[in-house]
């Protein structure tokens, strides 16, 4: 027994020599072999100043961040390790945030060249930088490798999650030029911590390392990638470490919420297709809401008011917006002060209180006070029992009483919570979208959604600009409502589901853009 086990801890022996021999030594720019540099660099860091030092620049605005050329000494090292990962299963990576290719975690891979630098990375390196830093990094091995085509992107944020203290890029491009997308772009921030305007985009390029650390200010973005036929192929990940410290985060003021405009059926008249006026009509409209808790009514408007309405978003002088900031929403609202006539006067619809009771009766919800609770519909043959058996005793009250009975009828219907409702005229272009967010997250409640779209008549889903609907802290998709002209769509959500519209991208670019009346309604 003795003997066998010596010959297979001898053969376990000889299996790691194989595999340390087939890992190839990544040999890292001379550069950092330079103490000098290297002194110099870590001075810069603490100032906050910028240098230049050969291959490496650091630079202090917006944020502290370092690029470093010819990270790789040996460039037949990068060409095979660009061949290695090119070889790896890629999954298609898809939310509010971002859209392209990763691959599985590189932290146990053995091809010679990733696993080479896997080891140069975070070993060699990651004491530099720690030094660099005057910071313990932890030897903690985090990173993946990325392909960014065609319309793929990463939208603003800061990467701050518990543990990461510096944030890695190595890319291993073709030739690339700004103008085909997938830059770095990194964001300067306001008093509140929250990201304004790129100042500062870097290019990707063959072989360079960039970094930053993770900080409150540290947003950035890759850029959607432009290129047709170009692959943005780049290594990314972490060196973990003592997180720096964050101030609370900044909480938006809530959307004004007003009730609705006294304005009565007339109105709905003028302006919905009358089909969707019949009482019938709308009983089948409530039974199917109440199955799905969403539905789209397709030819909502009156098709003149339509097309009235439409062609004046296109061809008027509307004052836009742009809304941020960009680590929550990037889109154009209109100024409701100087709207055309027909414009202003769908706002109006969309607010006054015969449409409320409308809405009503499409869904169920109790957005009128002539609509019944859930519970009253419950109640009504007890009460008609009572009220039958209190009618001979109440023959003779007289008109005070019965005056005094109304009174506490309306007292009941006041204490009950008068239904609100929000909204926007917004313009999707190229570049437009919103996110999912904490605040968001922590302010979800009940809520009918109203959205309905002008100007998209030849529009795509796969330009993006769809709305989508998610469970909380969950990736997958429960709804998709995609822009529909004149569809008007109504969605029910709970306190654990979330929206957001996909980012939309340059393939849009032959439509130019979208309109939609977005409105939230509160019981």
């Amino acid at each position: 027994m003795a003997s066998k086990r010596n010959q297979d801890e001898s053969s376990k022996a000889n299996t790691k020599k194989k595999h340390k021999r087939s890992e190839e030594r990544a040999q890292l720019s001379s550069v950092l072999d330079d103490e000098q540099v290297k002194e110099r660099v870590k001075e810069a860091w603490s100032r906050k100043s910028s240098c230049i030092l050969g291959d490496l620049e650091l630079d202090s605005q917006p944020f502290p961040h370092c690029v470093i050329k010819n990270f790789l000494g040996s460039e037949a090292f990068v060409e095979n390790l660009q061949r290695e990962l090119l070889g790896l299963n890629f999954h298609e990576k898809s939310n509010d945030l971002y859209k392209f290719k990763q691959s599985d975690d590189l932290k146990t891979r053995t091809e010679p060249h990733i696993a080479g630098l896997r080891t140069a990375l975070f070993g060699p390196f990651r004491s530099w930088l720690g030094e660099v830093l005057g910071v313990e990094l932890e030897p903690t091995v985090d990173i993946s490798c990325a392909k960014y085509e065609s319309t793929d992107v990463l939208l603003c944020h800061d990467d701050e999650l518990e543990g990461r203290r510096v944030a890695f890029i190595l890319y291993l491009v073709p030739q690339w030029q700004s103008s085909d997308g997938g830059n770095l772009d990194l964001f300067t921030t306001d008093d509140h911590f929250q990201p304004q305007t790129i100042v500062k985009s870097i290019v990707p390029s063959w072989n360079t390392l960039a970094l930053f650390e993770v900080s409150p200010v540290s947003f950035h973005q890759v850029s959607e990638v432009l290129s047709q036929d170009r692959c943005r192929l780049s290594l990314s990940g972490w060196f973990h470490g003592a997180s720096l410290e964050r101030p609370p985060r900044h909480v938006e003021l809530p959307v004004l919420r007003s009730p609705h405009l006294p304005r009565d059926e007339t109105l709905l008249l003028e302006w919905i297709n009358p089909l969707y006026l019949d009482v019938s009509y709308q009983e089948q409209i409530q039974q199917e809401f109440e199955d799905s808790s969403e539905i789209q009514l397709k030819d909502f408007l009156r098709e003149d008011r339509f097309r009235e309405v439409d062609e004046a978003l296109r061809l008027s002088h509307i004052q836009w917006t742009r809304r941020g900031p960009p680590n929550k929403r990037c889109y154009e609202a209109a100024s409701l002060d100087a709207l055309p006539h027909c414009v202003s006067s769908c706002l109006e619809l969309l607010r006054s209180e015969a449409f409320f009771l409308l809405l009503s009766n499409f869904t169920g919800l109790r957005l009128h006070f002539l609509c019944p609770a859930d519970d009253d519909n419950d109640e009504d043959e007890d009460e008609e029992e009572k009220k039958e058996e209190k009618d001979d005793d109440e023959e003779d009250a007289g008109d005070g009483e019965a005056t005094g009975s109304a009174t506490e009828a309306q007292s009941t219907d006041k204490e009950l919570s008068s239904p609100l409702c929000c909204g926007e005229l917004r313009r999707w272009s190229h570049g437009s979208y919103t996110l999912l967010h904490d605040a968001e997250a922590a302010r979800a409640e009940f809520a009918l959604d109203l959205l309905l779209p002008f100007g998209c008549a030849d529009w795509q889903s796969e330009f993006g600009g769809f709305t989508c609907y998610v469970a909380n802290e969950e990736d997958e998709e429960l709804l998709t409502m995609s822009p529909e002209d004149n569809s008007l769509a109504l969605v029910y959500r709970d306190k654990e589901t979330l929206k957001f519209v996909k980012h939309v991208n340059h393939r849009s670019l032959s439509c130019r853009s979208f309109h939609d009346f977005s409105f939230v309604y509160f019981e």
